[in-house]
């Protein structure tokens, strides 16, 4: 499971997306996830999806990619999915036992909030998937650097999360690693109770911790042998170019926008 997290790795390809600005993607990512909170009709939906799909067309990377994407989180959706189900507050009561209780509001809505964390995942599995990390860091940096005025660490945050973006595959493939060495001693992490597989997990904990440490170290002696220095101006080898095609991306999903504002108020 853990080698198909696909979250901070990124796959090189020369697509439109792929030559897109970091900083625009960036943006656009989250103005959709705002966008489609405001989305409450099946039509606004369709078109949401419609949307996501050709994006990830455009990107050139398998649909099976981004299927892995989702995999992993499938368990959260589900389990989010059902308390919307279960729980609603209102609505015509369609089936009830117990404290739970099946409406139709809550069915409608358990099936928007999958709609929702699909199309989600989905969209962001786009930006990690066509941006490095490194240009997803310098972008944050970039849209960020207003807070300078109130004294915000935004050259600290950035750095921290290209750092974080950049070891999660790799602390995700370690894993993989240290439960296939622990699999070959026999361990079991399938089958047994809940405390047998919580035990289970100590023997992938301590070692994936303590190279996790090791790396850490390493990369803070990396930083001081490069002279980096949290207090002084840095020069970047990887500059933004905000290109015509970004500006084409704006204005699309500004079209996008009106369209949903119009269906959402007129029909």
């Amino acid at each position: 499971m853990m080698n198909k997290l696909i979250v901070g790795r990124f796959v090189p390809k020369d697509s439109f997306v792929h030559r897109m600005d970091a900083r625009a993607k960036v943006l656009l990512s989250i103005a959709y996830i705002f966008i489609i909170f405001e989305v409450t009709n099946w039509l606004g939906y369709l078109i949401m999806g419609l949307f996501t799909i050709a994006v990830t067309s455009l990107t050139k990377v398998s649909l099976k990619t981004y299927i892995q994407g989702i995999k992993p989180l499938i368990w959260l959706i589900t389990f989010t999915v059902f308390i919307q189900m279960f729980f609603a507050p209102s609505g015509h009561v369609l089936w009830n036992y117990w404290i739970f209780k099946v409406t139709d509001i809550g069915l409608l809505n358990a099936v928007y909030v999958l709609v929702r964390f699909i199309l989600i995942i989905m969209m962001s599995t786009v930006l990690t998937l066509t941006t490095s990390p490194l240009a997803i860091a310098d972008a944050l940096e970039y849209l960020m650097k207003p807070l300078l005025k109130i004294k915000f660490p935004v050259y600290e945050v950035s750095l921290m999360l290209s750092i974080a973006l950049r070891f999660v595959p790799t602390l995700m493939d370690e894993t993989e690693r240290i439960m296939n060495a622990q699999r070959a001693r026999g361990v079991d992490f399938a089958n047994g109770g809940i405390i047998k597989r919580v035990k289970a997990l100590v023997p992938i904990l301590i070692p994936l911790f303590t190279n996790a440490m090791k790396r850490a170290i390493e990369l803070g002696d990396a930083m001081e042998a490069r002279g980096y220095q949290i207090d002084k101006p840095r020069s970047r080898y990887r500059i933004l170019v905000w290109h015509r095609r970004d500006t084409m991306a704006c204005l699309v999903f500004g079209l996008l926008l009106i369209i949903l504002i119009i269906i959402k108020h007129f029909i």
